[in-house]
């Protein structure tokens, strides 16, 4: 019996056609593939900061820390200051102390004295009571003592109340030199902790990504110092008039005198010469040299070898001279940034100054654009 098999019905494709089909297939597995892939890696990009995120996360930590560091330095200036007063106090009431000794011997010795003799006994028991003003209160044992006797008497209360004054003293500053360690520890914590999370965040890029971020802050002190050339070019043309003005004030009896806030150029010499010296030494906080630096010990630092002692820290050294605006400042300023008054460098002119920079990094020329501009300070 013949079997009845249905006709295959072949489709002919061209060459043509085969490879539109297989274009058109491999377009699709791989757009699948994509979509799977961003899928995927979506959540992760969603969480992860961009650089200049980082960057910005970064900056602001290293700003609170340098802002936390100037709270540790005055929390340390006043825990060394509190200590020093401290020991004058427990020196001046060991030196009270025995002067009240010799006071209480004093009173022995009459006491043994009026023993032997049979007059008065009432002095021993002076020596043993805890009222002694009640006791010399009393007329008639007054009475009977010499000249010499109340004498000894009056020292030995004096020196029992100062001693007891001194006493009283030194346990309030001793709470108070507590009280000024334990704020000294916890700033020390602060800035621990926010040098700490900075590190964190920088642990977390990877080679490129640390790479790319230098090249951000490249850019960024670059563009400081382009503002900072273009300032310093408007401030010598500003500077050039007013030599002009001067020489034409000068020809008109009264005028021309020179500003008395212009500073010693002998002094800024020795200033300027001393901050060049510490170029690329490291950036240490709390440190006032002379291997390494944190902002306000360098500028303190800088004006003492020209024989002018600075306050610590920032908060102090921004009152220490007299106030200069961005336009007039010369080299040998003081200039400080941020509204917390918490970074401080030395102006050298041309829009540059030399700081200690932060943590990480060195003592260094830097534009005064880099940072937000607060004010400047010419020490007097």
């Amino acid at each position: 019996m013949a079997s009845h098999r249905k006709p295959r019905t072949r489709i002919l494709q061209s060459p043509a056609s085969r490879r539109s089909a297989v274009g058109v297939t491999t377009a699709a597995l791989a757009s699948v593939s994509l979509l799977s892939q961003s899928a995927h890696a979506a959540p992760a990009d969603k969480d992860k900061p961009s650089l200049e995120e980082v960057r910005k996360q970064v900056d602001k930590l290293y700003q609170q820390a340098g802002s936390k560091t100037q709270q540790y330095n005055a929390a340390k200036e006043k825990t060394e200051s509190q200590r020093k007063k401290v020991d004058d106090i427990l020196d001046d009431v060991a030196e009270r102390t025995a002067k009240l000794n010799d006071a209480r011997r004093a009173l022995g010795q009459y006491a043994a004295e009026q023993y032997r003799t049979g007059g008065m006994t009432g002095t021993a028991t002076l020596l043993l009571t805890e009222d002694p003003q009640g006791y010399f209160s009393q007329k008639q044992l007054m009475s009977r003592m010499t000249g010499r006797q109340k004498q000894a008497v009056t020292d030995f209360e004096e020196k029992q109340r100062e001693a007891g004054e001194k006493r009283a003293e030194a346990t309030r500053q001793l709470t108070s030199l507590s009280s000024a360690q334990r704020s000294l520890k916890q700033s020390k914590k602060d800035v621990q902790g926010k040098l700490s999370e900075a590190r964190q965040l920088l642990s977390k890029l990877t080679a490129e990504e640390k790479a790319r971020l230098a090249e951000i802050e490249r850019k960024k002190r670059a563009e400081s110092a382009r503002k900072a050339r273009e300032a310093a070019e408007q401030a010598r043309e500003e500077a050039a008039e007013r030599e002009r003005q001067r020489e034409d004030d000068a020809d008109t009896p009264g005028t021309g005198d020179p500003s008395p806030d212009a500073p010693s150029t002998g002094r800024v010499d020795k200033v300027l010469a001393f901050a060049k010296a510490q170029l690329g030494k490291p950036y240490v906080w709390g440190a006032t040299g002379p291997n390494s630096y944190d902002c306000s010990g360098f500028t303190q630092d800088a004006w003492k070898a020209a024989g002018v002692s600075l306050p610590r820290v920032t908060y102090d050294q921004v009152n220490a001279g007299t106030k200069i605006a961005k336009s007039a400042m010369q080299p040998g300023d003081l200039v400080f940034f941020y509204d917390d008054i918490s970074h401080v460098g030395i102006y050298v002119g041309g829009g540059q100054m030399i700081h200690a920079s932060k943590p990480g990094d060195d003592v260094k020329y830097e534009s005064v654009d880099y940072m937000p501009f607060h004010s400047a300070v010419r020490p007097g």
